[in-house]
């Protein structure tokens, strides 16, 4: 311990009661436990294994629309649109909403950088807006509060008073599987005209007062990377209960192609986002399995819960109250006075095999993104230095007790 190593009123250490606890959870492990696995217990490489022997690999078969009927199924929506990867049904979700080159997007900048980057493609800029320590979403009253200040609502339309921009949309990610202030987010953007988006890429499973994530925007995001409680590899799609918007969705992913027999005409700029067969295969067995590995995901969650919860120096993140989170990954928020000590517990828990991660870097601290425009930060700075991801794949929950 060194001099300015700070204790809590018991003598602890950082290190040593967040070590205490894990060993309590997972054991003392000889080789590194990842932070996030894939899990393939189901069907998963049947399915594949009939695209490969069919030919239907690429963007067109049985399975796309399959997974795309059991996505929209699972949020009790009429309408799923599978892309290549959470950042193209990003980016299509703001094509759809029309966001328009010069427009800005509300966006948390506490974030993985994929929704930056969506807008970014767009052409349009991201405005970052402030968390909440509950759910690590956007705080929608202190964003009420400060859009007040800053721009002025024209007719149908929020205009940035500095800027001059038309603020269009507010997209709000639910951070770790843990639903976001969904009520409050929506009343926030019916006030001021704004387009919500869900970016529910970590929330598959999760739900907002008994209802799924994903179907209270207009359109919502999902991602399947593989990293994700469901895998395709590398994947996303689209949500939406709009006929119009899914027609469109569709339409643009499939480079804005005109149906037609045998012709090939494009009536606008496309992308090439469809999602090929062979990863929908992939998808759909991941789908069977979903509910028993959101189970022992909750379980091996509140294992961590329980084994932290007498220790000083830390609190383990919990699922925001009405909410059902999938838990994706679990974090510890430490105490304000232990912020400086971030790094060294993650050394020691890496080098414990224990592997753990912080925060993704704030948005508006990367280069690219450090002009944009942006709301007081302060507590998405305090949480970026005092949270960290900890193991969370379903098999450790098989761990026994």
């Amino acid at each position: 311990m060194t001099s300015t190593e700070s204790r809590s009123p018991s003598g602890e250490t950082l290190s040593s009661g967040i070590l205490s606890a894990m060993r309590e959870v997972l054991g003392s492990p000889s080789q590194m436990i990842p932070l996030h696995e894939p899990e393939f217990r189901g069907n998963e490489g049947a399915f594949v294994a009939e695209c490969i022997e069919t030919g239907w690999v690429s963007s067109v078969g049985s399975y796309v629309t399959r997974f795309e009927k059991d996505l929209a199924a699972l949020h009790d929506l009429p309408h799923a649109v599978a892309t290549s990867s959470g950042t193209a049904a990003l980016h299509t979700c703001l094509a759809v909403a029309g966001v328009e080159p010069g427009d800005e997007v509300l966006i948390p900048a506490l974030t993985f950088v994929a929704t930056a980057n969506a807008v970014s493609y767009a052409s349009a800029t991201p405005h970052f807006v402030d968390s909440e320590p509950r759910s690590l979403g956007v705080d929608a009253a202190k964003l009420r509060t400060y859009l007040l200040e800053a721009a002025r609502v024209e007719g149908d339309r929020l205009v940035n008073r500095a800027t001059g921009a038309r603020i269009r949309a507010l997209i709000a990610t639910h951070i770790f599987g843990h639903p976001c202030d969904l009520d409050g987010l929506k009343e926030l953007a019916a006030e001021f005209h704004l387009v919500f988006i869900e970016d529910a890429a970590e929330s598959i499973g999760s739900a907002y007062k008994d209802q799924p994530t994903g179907r209270h925007g207009e359109l919502a995001a999902l991602s399947f990377n593989g990293n994700k409680v469901v895998t395709t590899g590398g994947g996303g799609a689209v949500l939406t209960s709009s006929p119009a918007h899914a027609e469109r969705a569709k339409h643009l992913t499939t480079t804005a192609r005109v149906p037609h027999r045998w012709g090939y005409t494009h009536d606008e700029v496309g992308f090439n986002y469809r999602l090929p067969n062979l990863n929908a295969a992939l998808g759909c067995g991941q789908l069977e399995q979903l509910s028993g590995m959101i189970d022992r995901k909750r379980d091996l969650s509140a294992r961590y819960a329980a084994s932290f919860a007498e220790v000083e120096t830390a609190r383990f993140l919990l699922e925001p109250e009405g909410t059902r989170s999938n838990y994706w990954l679990n974090a510890l928020v430490l105490a304000p006075e232990f912020a400086g000590q971030r790094d060294q517990l993650l050394t020691d828990l890496n080098d414990a095999n224990y592997m753990s991660r912080p925060l993704w870097t704030l948005m508006h601290s990367l280069p690219m993104y450090s002009s944009c425009p942006r709301m007081d930060l302060s507590e998405a700075e305090s949480l970026e230095s005092r949270v960290i991801n900890i193991p969370s794949s379903p098999r450790l929950a098989d761990t026994p007790r």
